[in-house]
């Protein structure tokens, strides 16, 4: 038998962030994706965590954990597919350390992902979005905090984890202010801020104070800010904004939300998706297309540009007399000849 706990370390900590040279948020990812993992097997098998074995992670139990993750927790086909993949690049891994278990990891390798509805984005209307922007009280301390993580949110497009990344000297003021954003892949994109969110954040950092903290965002224990953390404060604001703005109430306003939002809001000022993709970080243009889908102005410029084939005009005449006899001017001379 051969116990897992060495190597998941390895894995995590040697395989991923030096050797492949992934980003922390990946790690953090995969990470998770074997916390749910073993505490399944461990229930499954009746066996603690950290003496878990290889062998005993088969692609049965594999595939029940998967199951389970969608009828237990509620997760979505692409949530499922997630953990997959960090299963199946930890047994790749393994086929060299572990050359006897070549046949289970095979086996496990050959679980196809499931399909997934690609469906429309979700996004918010432009007086939905300005009145998330107006819910924090900016009198406060938080209040201006919140203030500048949500214009900066929406703003740059910015993946949670890309905001809650940024560090103090990542942000430039003078003499045009822009923000150097840390993306997936350890890729870094610098993007120009609007004169409102660049005014925002002056607010905040007059009021931030000394913090022994580099990150430009913290918590109200000096700690920078989490991922729960700012989708705490983000629900929390679109409930009041709801108050003002109705159409919010059935609405999941989440981090990614406000990213959809700008993107589609750059796609309608520019008609260019090359450009929505510089923003986003986008790698593949495929990603960007998503977009495409969502916004009707699209569908619009090409219903415009095409002249529809004309339609040959006729009256319908009904050749059934059960139908004729239907007809209003038949059934008005049918009743005055009875008078």
């Amino acid at each position: 038998m051969t116990p897992i706990s060495s190597h998941i370390k390895a894995f995590l900590q040697q395989r991923l962030p030096i050797e492949r040279g992934v980003s922390d948020n990946t790690c953090e990812s995969y990470a998770y994706a074997f916390k749910l993992l073993f505490e399944y097997a461990s229930n499954y098998l009746k066996v603690a965590p950290c003496n878990l074995n290889l062998e005993q992670l088969d692609a049965p139990l594999i595939l029940n954990f998967l199951d389970h993750l969608e009828t237990e927790r509620g997760n979505g086909a692409n949530s499922r597919n997630i953990r997959l993949a960090a299963i199946k690049s930890f047994m790749h891994f393994m086929e060299y350390r572990v050359p006897a278990a070549l046949e289970q990891i095979s086996r496990i390798l050959a679980i196809p992902p499931k399909k997934s509805e690609t469906r429309l984005v979700k996004h918010l209307t432009v007086e939905e979005m300005q009145a998330i922007l107006d819910a924090p009280t900016p009198t406060t301390r938080d209040g201006i905090r919140d203030r500048a993580m949500l214009y900066l949110c929406f703003a740059g497009g910015l993946r949670v984890s890309e905001l809650i990344g940024l560090r103090v000297n990542d942000l430039t003021l003078q003499p045009h202010a822009s923000i150097l954003v840390h993306g997936k892949g350890r890729r870094q994109r610098c993007l120009p801020l609007w004169k409102e969110t660049a005014s925002a954040l002056r607010a905040w950092l007059a009021v931030r104070g000394t913090a022994l903290v580099p990150e430009l965002f913290f918590n109200a224990r000096g700690e920078p800010m989490t991922r729960s953390g700012f989708e705490y404060i983000l629900r929390k604001h679109a409930c009041t904004a709801a108050i003002s703005c109705p159409s919010l109430s059935p609405k999941n306003v989440s981090p990614h939300v406000l990213r959809h939002t700008c993107a589609l809001t750059i796609l309608q000022a520019t008609k260019d998706l090359r450009k929505v993709s510089l923003w986003l970080g986008h790698v593949n243009m495929q990603t960007t297309e998503i977009y495409t889908r969502a916004d009707p102005s699209v569908k619009l410029e090409a219903l415009e540009s095409v002249v529809p084939p004309k339609l040959r005009s006729g009256r319908f005449k009904a050749t059934d007399e059960l139908i004729a006899s239907l007809q209003a001017g038949n059934i008005m001379r049918s009743k005055k000849a009875s008078i």
